[in-house]
């Protein structure tokens, strides 16, 4: 019996190879064996590749359009151009990519100018690209993401803020001085991807101990792990298992 997206044969047997360029072949993009989902023959979009470079024209749609226009009155046009590197609309969200040296001012104006009033930071996390597909992150395409999801309680609105940064600067300017709900999450961003949010009152560890070396949500964390044992049989440790090799 087959599946959908089944082939004759293995990816091995075909020859075949995961496509690059930002995509995956098949469901857990595993090539060189067969794959047991049934379906080896889906080609899927990473998910950092598809929207690696992309900016949404306008008009956005919505009341995207109406926050942009206000933002700009709020810092001036000179200001967001330096600010905001692109925007996205998808999915029926709209999320600024901001330059990490504009951030306070940009958060300040969302909160306080009456044409906005993005009163709420209802989340901060983070995002490791590293092998995500599409460019090859580096300095033009930093792997660490910070993103912020702000609330406007007066017009009942979302957008979400993204800040892009490099493993090995990896400092973003700490939003608790204009939301203070931000205070824990940052700490666990911290944690978690070893993001660094100067001028946080205490930025400590919030998951792991305080001595834990190394932030387990990077992606080139070690998986680590301990063998477990069954009646005749023995399941090695995630990080010596094929598909994470």
């Amino acid at each position: 019996m087959t599946g959908p997206g089944d082939r004759s044969g293995t990816d091995a047997e075909q020859g075949a190879t995961a496509p690059g360029g930002g995509f995956r072949k098949g469901a857990f993009g595993v090539s060189g064996s067969g794959d047991t989902s049934g379906f080896g023959g889906l080609v899927r979009v990473e998910p950092g590749g598809a929207v690696a470079l992309h900016s949404t024209e306008r008009p956005y749609g919505g009341y995207f359009d109406e926050v942009t226009d206000a933002l700009i009155d709020a810092v001036g046009q000179a200001t967001y151009d330096a600010a905001v590197q692109r925007v996205l609309a998808d999915r029926g969200e709209i999320t600024y990519f901001v330059a990490r040296e504009h951030l306070l001012t940009l958060v300040r104006a969302l909160r306080d100018d009456e044409a906005l009033r993005f009163e709420l930071c209802s989340s901060v996390s983070g995002v490791d690209y590293l092998d995500s597909g599409g460019p090859a992150a580096g300095p033009g395409r930093p792997r660490l993401h910070v993103v912020l999801h702000l609330t406007s309680m007066t017009y009942r609105r979302r957008i979400r803020l993204e800040v892009a940064v490099t493993a090995e600067d990896p400092h973003v300017p700490s939003v608790t001085s204009v939301y203070p709900t931000a205070d824990w999450h940052e700490r666990e961003t911290w944690d978690m991807f070893g993001v660094v949010f100067d001028g946080h009152p205490a930025l400590t560890r919030i998951l792991m101990p305080d001595d834990w070396d190394g932030h387990p949500q990077r992606k080139d964390y070690p998986l680590g792990g301990v063998p477990v044992e069954y009646h005749d049989a023995t399941i090695p440790p995630p990080d010596t298992r094929r598909s994470y090799r």
